[in-house]
C-alpha cells in the first residue's frame, strides 16, 4: 500500500552542515490503523492498572532515560541544533520529571471530596482514552514528556506525531518507554503527515489531541478536533515581554535576559523576547546586554563551550532575518548581530534591536530566533501597557526590588505565567500554558495530570 500522500519520508536535516541525517518513511494507512489499535487495545488494560504500578514505571522510565542520555543528546544536537551541555540537560530534566510525578501524581489522582454532606459524593479522575499529541522539534524530548508522563500517569495512552526533523529522538524516546518496560499500545510513535494527522483526529479511537507548535498550526488542529467534538490542549506562540523597572538589580535583570532570549538558540517559545525596559534605566541595561550578548560563543553545538548554535531549520533563519530588515526599515537601531551567518551551517548571529516600538515588527510579531528587541517604557503603567499590546499571552518577567510593585503588575499582565525576578521556565511544580493566541489548556502540575481526564461525579447513596 502506498504512503498517506504522495510524500515518501520525513528527512532530518543537520543544521550544523546541511546534510541530510535521517530518512524515515511515512507510514500507511494500515500502519496508522494498527498504530490506533495498539493504543486502544492497551488503554483498556492500562486504565486498570493500579496508580501505584504506573508509578514505578515512571521510575523504571528516569532509569532508562538516564542510560540512554548521551545517546539521545547527541541525537538532539544532530537534528535540530541545540548546544550538546543544554541538550544533555533537557534528558536530565526529563528524567527528574518522570521521578517527580512518580511521587507527587498518584495523590493528583485520587477521589476528591465534595461539599455535600456526609461525604457521600465525591469526583473521580478517570482517563480519557488515547490521546494525540503533535509535538514540536526545539524541545524534542521534553516537549513530549512533560505531557506524555502525566498523560500516562492518569491511564491515557499517548500517540505521538513528532516533527520531521526530529524522527531519531521520537524512536529514541520509544526505546526508553520499551526499555523501562512499558506494555506495547503505550507510547505509540506515529510517523505520518498532514494528511495522516487529519485522520487520525478524525478516527473515533483517538480521545482528544494535544499540540506544542504555530498559531497557524493551533488553529488548523483545534478546528479539526472541534469539528470531531474532541477536546485540546494547545500550547502556541509567544513573544514574552521582560520588564526592566528603574530599581530592579540590573546585573541579575541582564543576566537572566541573556539567558532568557538566547538558550535554545532563542527558539522557545516562552522566552525573553520583548525586553521593556524602564526610561531611567534603559541606557544603562541596553549597554551591560549588548555586552554580555557579545560575549556568547556561538558555534559548533558538539562543543560544550558553545552556547548558540545554528537554528534548526534554513526556512525559519530566513523568516527571522525578513523580520529583521523589516523592523530595521521601520526605524529600530541596530546595536548587534543582524545577518546570516556565512558558511554551511545554519547560524544567526545574536542580534539586538533597540529603539522598538510598538508598531514594529519585532514588536508585533514573533521572532523565534536569537533577536532582542528592547523597547522604552515610559513608566510602569506603561510598560503593563506594552507588555498588553500583544495577540500572545504565555509567560512574563518582572525585575524589580519592590514586592508590591512587582504583586501589583503580576495582576494586570495578560499571561499564563508570571515570573518576578526570573526568567520564564517550565517546572513539574506549576501549571504551564497561555492566553490570547499562546493557546488554552494546561500542562504539568495537578492540571497536566487532569487535562485529559473525565472529572467524573459519583454520588452514593444519595437522599
Amino acid at each position: 500500500m502506498n504512503a498517506i500522500t504522495h510524500q515518501t519520508h520525513a528527512l532530518s536535516i543537520s543544521p550544523t552542515t546541511g546534510a541530510t541525517v535521517g530518512s524515515y518513511p511515512y507510514e500507511t494507512e494500515a500502519q496508522l490503523d494498527a498504530a490506533l489499535n495498539r493504543a486502544t487495545h492497551a488503554f483498556r488494560t492500562w486504565r486498570r492498572q493500579p496508580v501505584s504500578e504506573r508509578s514505578a514505571l515512571l521510575l523504571a522510565l528516569a532509569a532508562a532515560l538516564r542510560d540512554q542520555a548521551e545517546e539521545m543528546a547527541q541525537m538532539i544536537t544532530l537534528e535540530m541544533g541545540k548546544p550538546i551541555v543544554q541538550a544533555r540537560a533537557e534528558i536530565e530534566k526529563c528524567a527528574q520529571l518522570s521521578e517527580w510525578y512518580a511521587a507527587h501524581g498518584p495523590a493528583m489522582l485520587a477521589p476528591e471530596p465534595t461539599l455535600v454532606d456526609n461525604g457521600t459524593a465525591h469526583i473521580e479522575y478517570r482517563p480519557l482514552g488515547p490521546i494525540l499529541a503533535v509535538m514540536p522539534w526545539n524541545f524534542p524530548v521534553w516537549q513530549v514528556l512533560r505531557g506524555a508522563v502525566p498523560t500516562l500517569l492518569a491511564g491515557n495512552t499517548y500517540v505521538l506525531k513528532h516533527a520531521p526533523n526530529v524522527m531519531g529522538s521520537a524512536y529514541l524516546m520509544k526505546a526508553a518507554f520499551d526499555k523501562a518496560g512499558f506494555a506495547e499500545g503505550l507510547f505509540e510513535v506515529l510517523n505520518v503527515t498532514q494528511e495522516g494527522v487529519s485522520k487520525a483526529i478524525a478516527d473515533p479511537r483517538i480521545a482528544a489531541v494535544t499540540l506544542t507548535g504555530s498559531v497557524r498550526a493551533g488553529m488548523a488542529i483545534g478546528s479539526q478536533a472541534g469539528a470531531a467534538l474532541k477536546k485540546c490542549v494547545l500550547e502556541l506562540g509567544g513573544s514574552d515581554p521582560f520588564i526592566v523597572l528603574n530599581d530592579a538589580d540590573l546585573d541579575a535583570a541582564v543576566q537572566a535576559a541573556v539567558i532568557g532570549r538566547f538558550q535554545n538558540s532563542g527558539q522557545v517559545c516562552a522566552a525573553a523576547k520583548r525586553l521593556i525596559v524602564e526610561a531611567g534605566v534603559v541606557e544603562a541595561f541596553t549597554a551591560k546586554f549588548v555586552e554580555a550578548s557579545r560575549a556568547l560563543v556561538m558555534g559548533d553545538p558538539t562543543s560544550t563551550a558553545t552556547y548558540v548554535g545554528p537554528m534548526a531549520r534554513f526556512d525559519l533563519r530566513d523568516e527571522l532575518h525578513a523580520q529583521v530588515q523589516a523592523t530595521l526599515a521601520q526605524g529600530a537601531t541596530l546595536l548587534l548581530g543582524g545577518d546570516k551567518v556565512a558558511g554551511a551551517g545554519n547560524y544567526y548571529a545574536p542580534t539586538v534591536l533597540a529603539d522598538v516600538t510598538d508598531q514594529m515588527t519585532s514588536f508585533k510579531e514573533e521572532l523565534f530566533g536569537p533577536v532582542a528587541s528592547i523597547i522604552t517604557a515610559r513608566d510602569a503603567d506603561h510598560a503593563v501597557a506594552l507588555a498588553n499590546d500583544s495577540e500572545f499571552g504565555l509567560t512574563a518577567s518582572i525585575f524589580t526590588r519592590d514586592p508590591a510593585k512587582a504583586r501589583d503588575i503580576a495582576n494586570q499582565l495578560e499571561t499564563g505565567g508570571i515570573f518576578v525576578n526570573a526568567f520564564s521556565v517550565s517546572d513539574p511544580r506549576v501549571a504551564f500554558g497561555g492566553v490570547k493566541k499562546s493557546g488554552f489548556g494546561r500542562e504539568l502540575s495537578h492540571f497536566g495530570v487532569r487535562e485529559f481526564c473525565n472529572a467524573q461525579t459519583v454520588w452514593l447513596d444519595r437522599k
